[in-house]
């Protein structure tokens, strides 16, 4: 842990790149692990990946918002301490971006300004027909398939479901951000969903910090690899929890 601590503070420009991980420790499921979401719902007779299809949000958005809201959305969910060191590195003007592939808005509520959402968000919705924006608690209080108040048309999420691409400002931004950068962390994910995972290649600086409690396929080229909770990791380096 002292040599995360003496790399982080000898960084001058910090990239964070996190998955699903990130947020377990906030409670909400990963996706893959043994207790993920995708293991939760096995018994279903439709797999989570094809509910969270393009197409099965197209042909059934009732059985879709019955499993999002059940499963996706997490209201009562807080920043945990990986949450808060990364707005802490930030506010120290150590850390320049977060990409991310979650769509729970915590790095955010933790108090990140410069989060590249390469998912989306589940704080915003759209209007499929008249393109009116909607906030989380219009999600929450409606049942069914939420409707535009102004004409009627099915609202849908700003998340990035299978088969959609991802969005291409975020990635340019993302990139670029990669290239600029001394020190990449990368925590809490596996590093096998692509086009996300892909993004390691476009980093050309000195620290590769891998923080996950599950090998990678990048274990080999990182500077320092920790298997540990990334809130733990992060809360003793930079926050100095015990």
């Amino acid at each position: 842990m002292s040599t995360l601590s003496q790399i982080l503070t000898e960084s001058k420009r910090i990239v964070f790149m996190g998955g699903a991980g990130v947020s377990t420790e906030s409670g909400i499921p990963d996706f893959r692990s043994g207790d993920g979401l995708y293991s939760q719902a096995s018994g279903a007779s439709v797999p989570p990946e094809q509910v969270l299809s393009h197409g099965f949000f197209m042909d059934h958005p009732d059985e879709f918002f019955q499993f999002y809201r059940e499963k996706i959305l997490h209201p009562e969910a807080k920043p945990n301490p990986a949450h808060d060191a990364l707005a802490r590195l930030e506010s120290q003007g150590k850390l320049s971006a977060i990409i991310t592939q979650n769509i729970d808005g915590l790095h955010q509520m933790a108090g990140s300004r410069n989060v590249l959402e390469l998912h989306g968000s589940v704080l915003s919705n759209t209007c499929m027909s008249c393109g009116q924006h909607y906030v989380l608690e219009h999600i929450l209080e409606s049942s069914g398939v939420p409707y535009c108040n102004s004409c009627g048309g099915i609202i849908k999420p700003d998340v990035v479901l299978y088969g959609e691409a991802l969005d291409e400002a975020a990635l340019r931004t993302a990139v670029a951000e990669l290239e600029a950068a001394d020190t990449l962390i990368v925590g809490g994910t596996s590093l096998t969903v692509y086009p996300a995972a892909g993004l390691i290649q476009y980093f050309e600086g000195d620290e590769l910090i891998l923080i996950n409690k599950q090998p990678t396929p990048a274990d080999a080229l990182a500077t320092l690899v920790l298997h540990e909770p990334i809130g733990e990791a992060l809360g003793k380096a930079v926050l100095g929890y015990e």
